[in-house]
């Protein structure tokens, strides 16, 4: 039940360009650039994303992504 009311909440913060964690803006973290994707790290908190290039979206790391 907690699940349902937080996911909105957190995917309204992705479509803002802003962190789950700690709702800073991601545009101020650490980036390592890739081809299609980039790596953010959030410079506050520290929760990794991916930032995809095609669609500018922001979407949560799966935990095999590293630095």
């Amino acid at each position: 039940m907690l699940k349902n009311m937080i996911a909105p909440v957190q995917a309204w913060l992705l479509s803002q360009g802003r962190c789950v964690g700690c709702g800073k803006s991601l545009s101020n973290g650490k980036r390592k650039k890739g081809k299609d994707e980039e790596v953010v790290t959030c410079k506050y908190c520290g929760r990794i994303y991916l930032f995809d290039k095609t669609k500018k979206t922001y979407q949560r790391a799966p935990l095999t992504v590293s630095e």
